[in-house]
């Protein structure tokens, strides 16, 4: 469901803003209705969301943006949705705060300086150390990191969540 998310025209004053939103509950592979009536409000006010891993993003003049999330929110929670999450901003500014995978390749970054090595090339014990020290940073609160570090790491998710019960096991 990879959209193109080419940005409307301006608007008067050429502005042009980005929204970013987040729909819960969101399951990878199967959006569920909420999310469904949200991406076609969006279609439907003109707009193709370029829906990614972390959230989905529409870039347009602000007027336009403005209700098409209006349009978005309520087609979300009229279908079932528990929460939206909505940012709003200009694009250089969004940027900042809509590309959360950054947020977790620079916790990963700083894990693999400060082990000396890719979580990749770590054995068991230094992979559990890594999910240990990502968990104590709030790593795994961002949207899919369990499955990012699992495939950096070169393990699956449940490997992850064995070694996140171990970590969790262990501070007991």
């Amino acid at each position: 469901m990879q959209g193109t998310n080419k940005p409307k025209p301006p608007s008067e004053d050429g502005r042009i803003v980005r929204a970013e939103f987040l729909i819960e509950p969101f399951v990878e592979g199967s959006p569920g209705p909420h999310v469904k009536a949200a991406l076609e409000a969006c279609r439907a006010a003109g707009f193709e969301p370029d829906v990614g891993a972390f959230a989905t993003t529409i870039d347009g003049s602000f007027d336009d943006v403005i209700t098409a999330v209006d349009q978005l929110v309520r087609a979300a929670y009229e279908n079932g949705a528990s929460a939206v999450q909505v940012r709003v901003g200009e694009p250089e500014a969004a940027a900042r705060f809509s590309n959360l995978h950054d947020a977790l390749a620079r916790m990963v970054g700083a894990v693999e300086d400060e082990l000396g090595s890719p979580l990749a090339d770590l054995g068991r014990g230094g992979k559990q150390a890594a999910v240990r020290i990502l968990d104590e940073r709030g790593a795994f609160l961002l949207r899919k990191a369990v499955e990012a570090v699992g495939e950096i790491m070169g393990v699956s998710r449940i490997t992850i969540y064995n070694y996140l019960n171990a970590v969790d096991r262990a501070a007991e």
